[in-house]
């Protein structure tokens, strides 16, 4: 899980308090577990606690294997925002020094140079687009157990 600047700035206000990169994911891991996961289509995810909401885009990545990785970040010298979801961590460091503590095995691997940011995991990345009040029917939805919300308009 990655977070655009909108997105970590409100997870700061909202949940975390301070703008340290370990505190920001610490906090939004639990908000994660808490939560309830509501696909709103093949490219949208909600997870909402029926009071906020964290709205996500999926993220295209790459099932790499852990040696493909640290060739792939081995040229990299410029600190990154760097989350690995299996093990919880989350640093603001070169990514190759990162994979270092990375146990062997295949991965999602996703890296965006512009943004400066890693994700490694098991699971399929996702960009948290922003933090919100939960809507109604997520609220509806949160309180049922639901994992799907229909599309807007249709019941």
């Amino acid at each position: 899980m990655l977070l655009t600047r909108h997105a970590r700035e409100r997870v700061v206000k909202r949940l975390a308090r301070k703008r340290k990169l370990e505190r920001i994911y610490s906090v939004l891991w639990d908000f994660i577990d808490r939560s309830q996961r509501i696909e709103v289509n093949d490219g949208v995810v909600i997870l909402t606690n029926g009071e906020k909401s964290l709205v996500c885009a999926r993220l295209e990545c790459e099932r790499l294997s852990l040696e493909e990785i640290q060739e792939r970040v081995s040229g990299i010298s410029r600190t990154y925002d760097c989350v690995f979801l299996d093990g919880r961590r989350a640093r603001s460091t070169v990514p190759r020094k990162f994979v270092e503590g990375i146990p062997e095995g295949e991965y999602c691997f996703y890296l965006n140079r512009e943004k400066r940011s890693l994700y490694v995991g098991s699971e399929e990345p996702l960009l948290v687009i922003t933090m919100r009040p939960a809507k109604e029917r997520e609220r509806v939805y949160a309180s049922r157990g639901t994992t799907s919300i229909s599309p807007k308009g249709s019941s």
